[in-house]
């Protein structure tokens, strides 16, 4: 008689649940990274044959911006099918092929779902402008004018103007928090949660990993329709918005960020907990409450995984505003857990937007170490990897309708989305075989071209890889904890642990070098860090400028 083999069980194949606590993402727009078909615009099969490019980086997982069916009146933003890809970037195969590629190479996929409004060639919304008595009529906000003929209250679109438009055909207003042709769905409806949370599971069906929530915070609105408040002129801010914008100047109470969206993402939750292994991360936009949203989001593991917000997607590349945005959530959101970002596709690439002129290198390299150093999950925006620096654009090359409405003190968000560039002495940067792209490609981009750093031992992107590849090896710095400690004026330092490891870790934010007299009695390892000063002698750490030191605590 054969022995006897031990029997598996579904628990010993299932994933790692967790497996996005500190994971790297690599955001890719689909229109921008590689134009297969020769048309001018990026699609699935272009990303499928780079993804090979994205596995030797060393992230754990991609983000798709979405491919969706879409009028592409705000780049697939807009959608007007939830269950098909857009004919621009491919077909339903394409991107099952794309799916198993990543697979095959450890990569996961995360897909972008805007779920808060749709295109208005939707046909929940053609149907539900038709009348007021047909199925879909309450599927979004629909209000009657005031007396006068004016909007039902005061709120504005982040896009420009007021967030209402007049429909002839029900003689009513409808609700868009973007543009006039992406109306709000109404998420009061249970109709349209339970549309809403198929369309999800469709996809998780074809295995995807998890859904980056497009403006997670906007899909209630209060049905009382009352009008914002004038925001505080200490609490003004325009981390949301450009400066601008008037949406700044309300404080937005009673269009967004309201309490029944708790128990839609539960909902959300018990959905995704169906699927082990899959996760979700929304984007929250909120100036004033931001913090406070993403610990009620992220609390209690029966809502969104992670949640990412705008702390360091805007603000000053300065000690002083990160040690106090680390802090404050540290102390607002304790339970919570945050995905990390210095550029995406909405915001001007951290490389401009922060980096001092005639350093940018160093300062690229410092902000890569900064980033994958800090706690929580990492989102690393396609091209950051090899210093791109933001697109300066005509205004006959822009398409953004954001850069076109706020033109020339906002120039909207044409300049980071540019195409990637992979090589430096091919046409359109070897994105394309058309005679021209979407946008242009940038000429001081080229000299930043993939092929030029990858045959370079001291690029950008070879840091990219191996800082990544630090991260992996220490699990102080994917899941451990953070604790800010006091450094001279410009250096940002704390420590990280886990696991009977704590690393501590300081930046010299500033062009100018410090010396740093390290806390008495700390002894430090050297950590094997990439790129870092030089070990410290003395008890006393000398940071040049734009420098970064990662040292281990001795014992620990």
């Amino acid at each position: 008689m054969p022995p006897m083999t031990e029997q598996k069980t579904d628990r010993d194949f299932r994933p790692d649940a967790d497996w996005w606590r500190g994971a790297v993402i690599y955001q890719i727009y689909p229109r921008s990274f590689q134009d297969q078909n020769g048309d001018g615009i990026g699609d699935l099969v272009g990303i499928t044959e780079r993804l090979e490019y994205v596995a030797d980086l060393g992230v754990d997982a991609i983000w798709l911006s979405p491919f969706f069916t879409s009028p592409m009146k705000d780049f697939g933003y807009d959608v007007s099918n939830y269950r098909d890809v857009d004919p621009i970037f491919g077909t339903l195969g394409d991107f099952d092929r794309l799916v198993e590629k990543a697979h095959s190479l450890g990569l996961k996929v995360i897909i972008d779902q805007v779920i808060s409004h749709c295109s208005d060639k939707h046909p929940w919304f053609q149907e539900s402008r038709v009348s007021r008595t047909n199925d879909r009529s309450d599927w979004f906000v629909w209000a009657d004018p005031n007396p006068d003929g004016t909007p039902p209250n005061n709120w504005l679109s982040i896009f420009g103007g007021s967030a209402w438009t007049w429909d002839s055909r029900r003689m009513q207003y409808y609700l868009h928090n973007f543009l006039a042709s992406q109306p709000d769905l109404n998420f009061h409806n249970p109709a349209v949660q339970d549309a809403l949370l198929d369309i999800m599971r469709f996809w998780l069906e074809r295995g995807i990993d998890g859904f980056r929530l497009d403006t997670v915070n906007f899909y209630f609105h209060s049905e009382g329709l009352e009008s914002n408040p004038v925001v505080k002129a200490e609490d003004f801010n325009a981390s949301t918005a450009p400066a601008v914008n008037p949406y700044n100047f309300q404080e937005h109470l009673y269009d967004k960020s309201r309490p029944e969206n708790l128990k839609f993402l539960q909902r959300l939750r018990a959905l995704m907990d169906e699927y082990p292994g899959k996760t979700t991360v929304g984007e929250i936009g909120d100036s004033q409450h931001q913090l406070d949203i993403m610990a009620q989001y992220t609390s209690g593991n029966d809502k969104l995984h992670m949640a990412y917000t705008f702390d360091y997607l805007g603000g000053s590349f300065d000690a002083k505003h990160f040690r106090q945005s680390i802090d404050a959530t540290e102390a607002g959101a304790p339970g919570g857990w945050i995905c990390l970002a210095f550029s995406n596709h909405d915001v001007v690439r951290h490389a401009s937007r922060w980096a001092t002129h005639g350093q940018q290198d160093q300062f690229v390299r410092l902000a890569s170490t900064l980033l994958l150093s800090m706690k929580g999950s990492v989102c690393l925006y396609q091209g950051e990897e090899l210093g791109l620096t933001e697109a300066e654009l005509s205004f006959e090359d822009l398409v953004d309708p954001y850069g076109i409405e706020f033109w020339p003190e906002f120039k909207g968000r044409d300049g980071c989305r540019t195409p990637m560039v992979w090589q430096s002495t091919a046409p359109l940067g070897g994105f394309s075989t058309a005679a021209k792209s979407w946008l242009p490609v940038p000429f001081d981009h080229l000299g930043r071209a993939a092929d030029l750093q990858i045959a370079s031992n001291d690029s950008v992107l070879h840091h990219y890889r191996a800082m990544l590849s630090f991260r992996k090896q220490h699990p102080a710095l994917q899941q451990g904890g953070i604790k800010t400690l006091d450094a001279p004026e410009g250096v940002l330092a704390f420590t990280r642990a886990a696991k009977g490891e704590t690393l501590f870790c300081a930046f010299n934010m500033t062009d100018q070098p410090v010396t740093y007299a390290l806390p008495e009695g700390m002894e430090l390892r050297p950590s094997g860090a990439p790129g870092i000063s030089e070990e410290p002698v003395g008890g006393s750490l000398s940071l040049g400028p734009f420098a970064a030191y990662i040292g281990t605590l001795a014992g620990r």
